[in-house]
């Protein structure tokens, strides 16, 4: 029987041989007018799901970074990057799942602020390390940042206290240590 192969991420043991498994892949491109969209097309053209999707400018103005979270095994992995890198304005295509990294997501929520209730809704900001960032007399809306996991805690603490809306960055990602993508 094989043996599976076990990555570490953040304290988390992840099996690599799963079917499915979630890729966090960074991409180095020149920041010109389209290519969000050539990427984007490239993914809906091949029937691939895009669950996560964060683009901005990298130190360098004239390059974007973007950071692509999809699931597929080995082989639509593969292709996916294969595929980035035929783009023209692609500059550089790195599967972070692969390797160690960082990753982090911004969450904004805005919940019922009843009397009630407001201090349970400030104990949970304090113990995941969020902050209210407004204030009205009916709600407090939140920012957190944090890993999936942590994003995911926090949401399951205050749903049943009255969440009004959600709003999520997306991940970013990052190597580990002295590895650079650029």
């Amino acid at each position: 029987m094989k043996k599976p192969i076990l990555h570490k991420r953040l304290g988390q043991t992840l099996n690599l041989d799963s079917k499915k498994m979630q890729h966090t892949i960074s991409v180095l491109m020149n920041n010109r007018f389209g290519v969000l969209s050539r990427v984007s097309g490239l993914f809906s053209s091949r029937g691939f799901n895009i669950e996560s999707l964060n683009v901005a400018e990298s130190s360098d103005p004239k390059v974007s970074r973007m950071t692509i979270v999809t699931r597929g095994d080995k082989a639509k992995i593969e292709q996916i990057t294969k595929q980035l890198n035929k783009l023209i304005d692609v500059i550089k295509v790195v599967d972070l799942t692969e390797e160690s990294f960082v990753d982090r997501e911004l969450l904004l929520i805005k919940m019922n602020a009843e009397a009630r209730v407001r201090e349970e809704i400030l104990r949970i900001v304090d113990l995941f390390r969020a902050k209210v960032v407004d204030v009205s007399p009916s709600t407090y809306t939140i920012e957190i940042t944090g890993d999936e996991g942590k994003l995911t805690g926090f949401l399951d603490m205050l749903s049943p206290l009255g969440i009004q809306e959600i709003v999520r960055s997306g991940r970013i990602a990052i190597s580990r240590g002295n590895k650079s993508i650029n």
